[in-house]
């Protein structure tokens, strides 16, 4: 799945999750992986940097109208959506809050399943509200795979699950469990 991508998604108690997830990716992962997580607008971000700080993957925040690049981890900047444009590459925007959020999942998760198809693998963690539901549903109408957090695994259980309801079928994994079968997804034949 080498023209594949992985779109990752959360809110409160995401970071937690992350911490499992993301140590179980390789260094050589052969797809590109974007991530929204809830931020508050109009303070700096370190995310990239206590992210990169877990992960073999190259870590950065991601820039508008940038190629996506295997192997590499794209955190949305605060106070703007992240897009994956059909081209293949991120844009970012100030458009409207979706779910009261800027960065919002949906739009991340919405425009990666029109670029990809079925060579898009989504992943929903714990927050407190539905964002991501809706995009991760049209993941799997596009013939994508869908994961969630476990909800008893998950600090707030509102998104994961928001998005198993929505997004039928989908896995529903523990952090431990996430990591490693994201790494195995993109390695198989889809």
């Amino acid at each position: 799945m080498s023209d594949g991508c992985i779109v990752i998604g959360g809110s409160a108690g995401a970071l937690e999750a992350l911490y499992a997830v993301l140590p179980a990716l390789p260094a050589d992962l052969p797809v590109p992986v974007a991530l929204v997580v809830h931020v508050m607008a109009g303070r700096p971000s370190h995310l990239a940097s206590i992210l990169g700080d877990r992960t073999r993957l190259r870590v950065k925040e991601a820039e508008d109208k940038e190629p996506l690049a295997a192997g590499t981890l794209y955190v949305a900047p605060p106070d703007y959506h992240l897009f994956v444009e059909r081209k293949r590459c991120l844009s970012l925007s100030v458009d409207e809050p979706v779910h009261f959020s800027r960065p919002a999942i949906d739009p991340l998760f919405e425009s990666a399943a029109d670029a990809y198809g079925p060579a898009l693998v989504g992943l929903l963690l714990s927050g407190a509200n539905e964002d991501g539901a809706r995009g991760l549903a049209r993941i799997v109408a596009r013939g994508g795979v869908a994961l969630v957090q476990a909800p008893a695994s998950a600090q707030v259980a509102t998104m994961p699950e928001a998005g198993a309801r929505l997004a039928a079928p989908c896995l529903s994994l523990t952090p431990a469990e996430l990591g490693p079968t994201l790494a195995r997804l993109v390695q198989e034949p889809r």
